[in-house]
């Protein structure tokens, strides 16, 4: 009775003993995920969870050699204790972020957990891993960590998608004469990560870009006054006018950039200020009647008589009709009338839908999904002359982000350019 009892408690001890220290870590973990959170902000977020990820790996790797003489001195070995440690690890594996596979010692897999399936729906237990996973380096990686103990690298995919990931191979019992050869592999997806590094890399080439251009204009406009205009009055006063141009083309492009540096900052805050869309709107058309006039459109309002009151930002939402009406009356006063209109939404999870609408020369479909892109244009020239920095409909797709709202583009050619924002309460 004495051996039965043994025998069953056994295994609930060596559990507890793994329950009770992944336990401890994962607040340990927790706790300073937090602080990261409150220091650093969101950004850092997703390299934490994957950090969380291999921790109970590698957890797991620490405290199998402990438990398992534990557990294999208390069950003499029995096969039923080996059983319920796999199962164990099976079931942490399929709790974990990230993308896991468990492989045996010859490579074959035993197990994936569900982000496995997701990201490689091609690969499938049973199967070497060597048939399904063409990467060489995590095939040399899993051969070096059977000698060599646990290894990282970095791994590429190019088709079907464009992805990369941060792979940990580690042995599953270290040292341990029950190791047969077992490895555990976590796949951290570095995709989000080198997309917006690539972004980051883009924008800034694009700012200095966009910054040079004007600046040199500026050099040499000073290069002829200091040189052969030096006395000639009327060019003096022409390339003057020049330069005040080119200066204020600079103080607007630096002006945006803030600005979206600024609501990127508060990107996941929403506002919750009362803001009447109406009143707001009509500001808003006042200020840009005469920029109209000018470019030959009238601005047609269409609101109601009643406040529309949004929770929100009221300088941002000015800024956001600001950008659409005027880019509306840039590119599209050709069709001579620019309305603007504010209504009860019909897209569910909505309440508000504000449009700016032109009848001007539109948008190919191509181009359309990437005319929020940080200094995209469509016509490189006209945008510039027009005084566009390229940055207008990015600081407007934050803005409504930042709102938990909705913006959406239609247009066709020679038809005009509908924008829509979706606002709630």
């Amino acid at each position: 009775m004495a051996d039965e009892v043994q025998h069953t408690t056994a295994p609930r001890t060596w559990l507890g003993r793994v329950r009770e220290r992944l336990i401890g870590r994962t607040l340990l973990l927790l706790a300073i995920g937090l602080l990261l959170l409150t220091l650093v902000g969101l950004q850092l977020l997703a390299l934490w969870v994957g950090a969380l990820a291999f921790a109970v790996v590698t957890l797991l790797v620490s405290i199998v050699p402990d438990t398992a003489e534990s557990a294999s001195g208390a069950t003499q070995g029995s096969a039923d204790s080996q059983a319920a440690f796999a199962e164990a690890v099976r079931l942490f594996a399929d709790a974990l972020p990230d993308p896991t596979i468990i492989v045996d010692r010859r490579s074959v897999i035993v197990h994936l957990n569900a982000e496995a399936r997701r990201h490689f729906p091609g690969v499938v237990g049973g199967n070497p891993i060597a048939f399904t996973m063409r990467f060489p380096p995590l095939l040399a990686a899993i051969e070096q960590a059977r000698t060599s103990g646990p290894q990282n690298i970095e791994l590429h995919q190019a088709v079907p998608t464009e992805t990369w990931y941060r792979a940990t191979v580690a042995p599953l019992w270290p040292g341990h004469p029950a190791n047969d050869g077992v490895l555990v592999i976590s796949l951290q997806s570095l995709t989000e990560g080198k997309r917006l590094e690539s972004l980051r890399t883009d924008f800034i080439a694009n700012a200095s870009h966009e910054l040079r251009t004007p600046l040199t204009s500026l050099v040499g406009f000073i290069d002829t006054l200091l040189g052969p205009a030096a006395n000639d009055r009327a060019a003096r006063e022409r390339f003057l006018g020049l330069m005040r141009a080119q200066a204020g083309r600079m103080s607007k492009l630096i002006d945006d950039l803030l600005s979206l540096s600024r609501i990127e900052m508060r990107q996941h805050v929403r506002p919750t200020a009362p803001v009447d869309l109406v009143s707001l709107v009509r500001e808003v058309a006042e200020a840009l009647n005469k920029l109209a006039a000018d470019a030959g459109a009238t601005l047609s309002l269409d609101l109601p008589e009643a406040p529309v009151v949004v929770a929100g930002d009221r300088d941002e939402l000015y800024e956001v009709f600001e950008n659409l009406i005027e880019n509306a009356i840039k590119y599209g006063a050709g069709g001579g009338s620019i309305e603007v209109a504010v209504a009860a939404a019909t897209r569910p999870g909505f309440d508000f839908a504000a449009t700016v609408t032109d009848h001007g020369a539109g948008v190919a479909a191509e181009h359309v999904p990437r005319l929020t892109e940080r200094f995209y244009r469509v016509d490189e020239e006209s945008s510039r002359k027009k005084k566009g920095t390229g940055l207008g409909l990015a600081i407007v797709k934050h803005i409504v982000t930042r709102h938990q709202g909705l913006l959406t583009i239609r247009s066709q050619p020679g038809q005009g350019t509908r924008v829509e924002v979706l606002l709630r309460r």
